[in-house]
Order: C-alpha cells, then sequence, then structure tokens
C-alpha cells in the first residue's frame, strides 16, 4: 500500500529551484532514504511534505489526501499521522524528558489541557513505555537541556512515536552525533519501524548508513531526483563527486542556501 506520494513537486526561494519536479512514493514497509550533498533539496523536501514549508506547485497525497490543498483546521488534523524527527532536536530545554515526549500529544488535547499541559493518565503511561523503549526511562525527569546529543535524539524518536503516527519523516538524525552514537540511533529507529510497522522517509548524509539500514535509496541533486531504487544499485560517485559543479554552481549565484538558513529567514519574514 502506498503511504505517500509525491507529485511533481517544486519549490522556489526567491526565484531559485529548490525541488524541481519531484516525484516519489513511499510504501507502508519501507525505510526510505533521502540522500545528497547539501542544498540538494533533502530537507526542503521533508518539510514540504507536512507543509512546514509551503511548497510552490505539486502534490503530496498522504494516504490519498493532497496535504497541499487542506485548510489550516485540515491540516493540523493530518500532521497527527505523521511524525516529525529534526536534526537539531527541537526540545524545550527547561522541561523535563517526560514534558517533552508528552508535546507529541498536544494535536489531540483540548486548549485548556494545553495550556496548563494537563495530559490524560494514559498518555503519561504511553510516555514512559515509550521512554523505557528508547532507553531513557531512568532520565524522565531530567530537564532536557542536562541529556547528551544522543539521548536528547533519542527524546525525539520517543515524541514522535507519541502521535501514534503512520508516517515517519526524520531529517538527518545522525548529523551532529559521533558514528557509533549515529549507528545506535539508525538502527533504533530501523527496529521501532519494523516493529511498529510505520513507513520511513530519512534524509540522511552518511552513505554507509544509508545503505545498512534502508530498503531504498533516493537519490537528489540540486531538487531534482536522480536515483530511486536499491542501495546495492546507487552510483554514490554519481550523487556526491559534484564538488567542480558547485562551485561553478556557486559562482553564478544559483545554489540553493543551506534549508535552515532558509527556514530561518522564512520565519522571520512572517
Amino acid at each position: 500500500m502506498i503511504e505517500l506520494a509525491v507529485k511533481n513537486l517544486y519549490k522556489s526561494y526567491s526565484g531559485v529551484e529548490a525541488l524541481k519536479g519531484v516525484n516519489l512514493e513511499v510504501k507502508s514497509d519501507e525505510f526510505v532514504a533521502l540522500i545528497g550533498r547539501s542544498a540538494a533539496g533533502k530537507s526542503t523536501l521533508l518539510r514540504c511534505i507536512n507543509r512546514l514549508v509551503e511548497p510552490t506547485s505539486g502534490e503530496v497525497l498522504f494516504r490519498k489526501i493532497d496535504l497541499i490543498t487542506l485548510d489550516t483546521k485540515r491540516l493540523r488534523e493530518a500532521r497527527r499521522d505523521i511524525g516529525m524527527i529534526f536534526q537539531e532536536f527541537n526540545l524545550v530545554n527547561r522541561l523535563p524528558v517526560i514534558t517533552n515526549v508528552l508535546s507529541g500529544r498536544l494535536g489531540y488535547l483540548s486548549n485548556w489541557r494545553v495550556m496548563f499541559r494537563v495530559f490524560p493518565k494514559e498518555d503519561i503511561q504511553r510516555a514512559e513505555e515509550l521512554l523505557e523503549r528508547v532507553g531513557l526511562i531512568d532520565f524522565k525527569d531530567h530537564r532536557a537541556d542536562k541529556l547528551s546529543g544522543g539521548q536528547r535524539q533519542r527524546v525525539g524518536i520517543a515524541r514522535a512515536l507519541i502521535q501514534d503516527p503512520k508516517l515517519l519523516l526524520i531529517d538527518e538524525p545522525t548529523s551532529s552525533l559521533d558514528p557509533q552514537i549515529g549507528y545506535e540511533i539508525m538502527e533504533l529507529m530501523r527496529e521501532i519501524a519494523e516493529e511498529t510497522k510505520i513507513p520511513v522517509l530519512i534524509s540522511i548524509h552518511n552513505i554507509d548508513l544509508a545503505k545498512e539500514f534502508a530498503s531504498r535509496i533516493i537519490a537528489l541533486k540540486f531538487g531534482e531526483k536522480i536515483f530511486d531504487g536499491n542501495p546495492d544499485d546507487v552510483c554514490f560517485d554519481a550523487v556526491y563527486k559534484y564538488e567542480k559543479q558547485i562551485e561553478a554552481e556557486q559562482k553564478k549565484g544559483e545554489i540553493v542556501q543551506d534549508k535552515s538558513k532558509e527556514e530561518e529567514k522564512i520565519e522571520s519574514s512572517k
């Protein structure tokens, strides 16, 4: 069953195309890795899927519903089924670990519960179960800013899972972690995906991890899909060795800026 279908997706920043007619599908049993150099469009694509960034044009069909056409209320409801795990963790540092995990349930709660952080007993029990699964139950009352990078990423995983999502979008989960911790995080996410039968679309810069853990690889280059298939068949040289071409693009002023800078610019202009 196809859970996600992206069709002819475009995204432009000030006339510069970050995504150029991207098409892809993710089935219910897949762990799909997005690879490509910085500015390839990986993170922009993930954010366009759940509309943290608004696409310029195209379709994003999640369970056959085009997310791009939804109004604010219906989009909020649809996002309940789409978990997001961020590269920069996006935790509230001053809050306890368990409260950060429970924030994944905010989309299901009434306004007064959200305002006063009054969570149902069953949500608290589920949060503790997830913290047990990711190996952090002993840290549930610790402030988030007291954790290591690997521990913070585990909190992010638990927060996404408590939504009971039907799709997981994961953005560069290992980029700020040392190699051993990064491997453990990838191993954990793959195990959880198999246990829960949740399909995953993950952007990742480490090609060895992508090849080991992904069931399928999609490669992007300057916003265009250039490969979609078995990890053993991808030509990594064709994806990563573009130094001369990148330098030429930079001189022409056509390179797309790093996604985090683009998002900061967009948010600050709102």
